[in-house]
């Protein structure tokens, strides 16, 4: 069932709820901000105070009184202004100090979430998609959260003590300034209701255009084998003019609201000097009271200004928030139980006790399947295409839990297992290989973290891929690029498997392990691979069947049932399904 879609107000409110373990220096922070706002506001009431006292003195004569009370105001301003300076820069810090611990902590969430997701939700999402959740709208959020929250509770900190001074100064001239607040706040709320779909659209298709460039960069030597390159340019360009709609559109009504907030801002200035100078006239309010009041209108204006200007980011911060609570909400894994169980002397019996399983809730695709391998027996599985050979591995290793029945490993319900130890019962190697960035010996010992530069060489002599590893640059310390690009798929193979028996695994899994190495070297693997199966449980998916006649069971899988089973000698004088695939392989013969 998908999960609702998580609102921007939610996302807000759930990013926030991370900053609870920095609350601390957060309302630090918050507090140095409002006695910068404070001090900052007061700035201007000194200034009119010494403007007054300069009219004083030019009209009634320069008194040593009046000179010092003039020199009085003018340093409670300059230390108005310093002190603002001086606490901003502490909040500002403080503010970056609980934002990044924030992100940071998002992160590890992010990181442990990925681990606990089912195999099923790689499958069913684009690699590109998650990766622009976890990066891009990471990245986003964290860049721009600190700079909002600071502007956001300064421009209400700053809202609430101007008006306040502003209304104790005259309250014909605050009324008037205020004429224009309610025109502003509509106009501003209308186009910030438009921006935030095109922002939520932004999003939405830069995770698009990352998943379409990481599939198809992936595959861009098919892509020229077929001559697709136009189709594909074609494509990309629809998915970015897309992107690049929704973000002009989401950047320009966001960018519109700043020369809007300004012309009416201007029209409310020109009202206030010209009521303010009736007043002035009439005897109503000095001058200096009229000087300041026009730098506290400036000054309301301003955070209004601010937060409109910031209206895009909080709206491209909010569309990114919900895009990765919406990941971290995605339904996870089942949990261990709590008292999990293990054998307690493993052997390597698999037990399959009337497995029913289906990708999808409405599809079956193991009706029944009820067999048991013995320890140390070499099991292959065989059948056509989509038969559900790959499925009951992934149904051995639990990267999905079974609909009905059970599956158990000496005894004991996988499922009554922690993954971790379960895992570790398994050595895997797949068709499609997986090398990182880094040295030949480090990806070796990928299998077996604390086995020696001994054992990792030892490990490679058995997989026979000791010989080329030492015709490389630096041998065993020959870095790998991204993919292990610069070196041969049959090699890839060859360290995968180097890395599979050094991790001296209890059951082994080969899901056509050579098949992507030359038929002399595929002689050599299958005589060290069977020397590492000896004793061990394994199951061998193989489409080439003279690869698995010595096996000690053969399943034949169709439709996600297993129609035969036997070995090589029972299965072909048995002349059915297994026996008419396997001479159709050697039907010259």
């Amino acid at each position: 069932m998908r999960k609702k879609k998580t609102s921007q107000k939610s996302a807000y409110k759930r990013l926030f709820s991370y900053m609870k373990r920095y609350k601390g220096r957060l309302f630090l922070a918050i507090a140095f901000i409002l006695l910068a706002t404070a001090a900052y506001s007061l700035a201007p009431l000194f200034l009119g105070f010494a403007t007054n006292t300069l009219a004083e003195i030019f009209t009634g004569g320069k008194t040593e009184a009046l000179i010092v009370r003039f020199l009085t105001f003018l340093a409670l301003m300059g230390g108005a202004y310093l002190l603002n300076a001086v606490l901003s820069y502490a909040a500002t810090s403080m503010i970056v100090s609980v934002t990044e611990n924030t992100i940071f902590d998002l992160r590890k969430n992010i990181d442990a979430k990925l681990s606990r997701l089912p195999l099923n939700y790689y499958d069913t999402h684009s690699y590109g998609d998650i990766l622009s959740r976890i990066t891009n709208d990471v990245d986003t959020v964290s860049n721009s959260l600190q700079q909002s929250i600071y502007q956001v509770l300064n421009a209400i900190f700053t809202i609430v003590i101007v008006f306040t001074i502003m209304f104790s100064v005259s309250g014909v001239l605050t009324l008037v300034a205020l004429l224009v607040v309610p025109v502003v706040l509509y106009v501003s709320s209308k186009i910030a209701k438009k921006s935030k779909t095109a922002f939520d659209t932004q999003q939405k298709k830069t995770g698009e255009l990352n998943g379409f460039v990481e599939e198809y960069y992936g595959g861009h030597v098919v892509v020229s084998v077929f001559g697709k390159e136009e189709e594909v340019i074609e494509e990309f360009e629809e998915t970015n003019e897309q992107l690049f709609e929704a973000s002009k559109k989401g950047q320009f009504l966001s960018g519109t609201l700043m020369p809007i907030m300004q012309s009416m801002t201007n029209f409310g200035y020109a009202m206030v000097c010209l009521v303010g100078a009736i007043m002035a006239i009439l005897g109503g309010l000095s001058i200096g009271m009229i000087q300041s009041f026009t730098q506290y209108l400036r000054q309301f204006s301003q955070p209004l200004t601010q937060v409109m200007q910031i209206s895009g980011i909080i709206q491209s911060t909010g569309s990114a928030a919900a895009r990765i609570f919406e990941f971290l909400d995605e339904t996870e894994e089942i949990e261990d139980v709590l008292e999990p169980q293990f054998p307690e002397k493993l052997k390597g019996q698999v037990e399959f006790d009337h497995i029913k399983f289906g990708y999808l809730p409405h599809r079956t695709l193991i009706h029944d399947l009820d067999i048991t391998i013995g320890a140390g027996e070499k099991t292959a599985i065989v059948g056509p295409t989509g038969a559900g050979k790959t499925t009951l591995v992934n149904l051995i290793m639990r990267f999905y839990d079974v609909k009905g029945g059970a599956i158990r490993i000496d005894g004991v319900d996988i499922r009554d297992m922690q993954r971790g130890r379960l895992c570790e019962i398994f050595g895997m190697v797949l068709q499609d290989t997986w090398l990182y960035s880094g040295t030949i010996r480090d990806n070796i010992r990928y299998g077996k973290l604390d086995a020696t530069d001994e054992e990792v060489e030892e490990a490679a002599k058995k997989a026979r891929a000791d010989a080329f590893i030492r015709t490389l640059p630096g041998g065993y310390d020959f870095v790998l690029q991204e993919g292990a690009s610069n070196i041969a798929q049959g090699q890839r193979q060859l360290l995968t498997i180097a890395r599979a028996m050094l991790s001296d695994p209890p059951i082994l899994i080969l899901d056509e392990a050579t098949s992507s190495v030359d038929t002399r070297t595929e002689v050599l693997i299958q005589e060290a691979m069977a020397a590492m199966m000896k004793g061990r449980t394994s199951f061998v998916i193989a489409h080439r069947l003279s690869t698995i006649k010595d096996s000690d069971n053969i399943l034949y899988m169709q439709d996600g049932d297993i129609l035969e089973v036997g070995n090589h000698e029972t299965l072909m004088a048995k002349d059915g399904l297994y026996a008419k695939l396997y001479n159709s392989q050697f039907s010259d013969e």
